[in-house]
């Protein structure tokens, strides 16, 4: 197994942060695209991610990975059946009640999970890996109901996400976390216009 933990001779990655880059963007490329594969591919994702994040010792972020497992499962549901009538979920604006709801459930998760990485664990940012692991449980729920603003949350989460994943040498996920960056403003265009035609039909 510490064969493909351990760096390439040629490379500061190791082979599984190169197989959980790659189906990362293959993931996120499909959200982008509204394709159902989205939810298998970035299931896979989560699962190699657990482990490369478990050996980085980035304990939120392992946590958040088995979350995303559940959320994976719940969000292919949600596309498929989760709209009128069973059928397809189509792209919907996130309600200012809703907003609120989600804030304060952040707020509530970020204080505890923060405290139990610093006090409890060994890992050099307990405050820092805690926050883009909240904003993107948050994220992670708006796009398993297909709400727009999903974007906007995952371009924040990523601008954490990159300098942390600089400081822990992960340079391939860091790479791979601009990358998402540039796929969240397309996403964030890309969707946009669809329910603009959609509200205007």
């Amino acid at each position: 197994m510490s064969w493909i933990l351990a760096p390439l001779p040629w490379l500061p990655m190791s082979p599984l942060e190169i197989l959980a880059t790659g189906f990362g963007l293959w993931s996120v490329w499909c959200y982008v695209k509204e394709s159902v594969w989205s939810w298998p591919t970035g299931l896979v994702n989560v699962l190699l991610y657990i482990l490369l994040f478990w050996n980085a010792k980035l304990y939120a972020d392992t946590g958040l990975q088995v979350v995303y497992v559940g959320l994976q499962a719940y969000g292919w549901w949600q596309w498929l059946r989760g709209g009128a009538d069973h059928g397809q979920l189509i792209i919907s604006r996130t309600a200012p009640r809703l907003w609120l709801i989600l804030v304060l459930v952040a707020a509530a998760a970020y204080l505890p999970m923060g405290l139990l990485l610093d006090l409890w664990t060994d890992t050099d940012v307990p405050w820092w890996d805690s926050l883009p692991a909240v904003t993107s449980l948050v994220a992670q729920w708006l796009l398993a109901k297909k709400k727009l603003e999903t974007w906007l949350v995952w371009i924040v989460t990523d601008l954490i996400y990159i300098p942390l994943y600089l400081h822990k040498h992960l340079y391939l996920t860091a790479g791979l976390y601009a990358v998402f960056l540039v796929l969240c403003i397309l996403g964030w265009r890309s969707w946009n216009r669809t329910y603009l035609a959609r509200a205007a039909a």
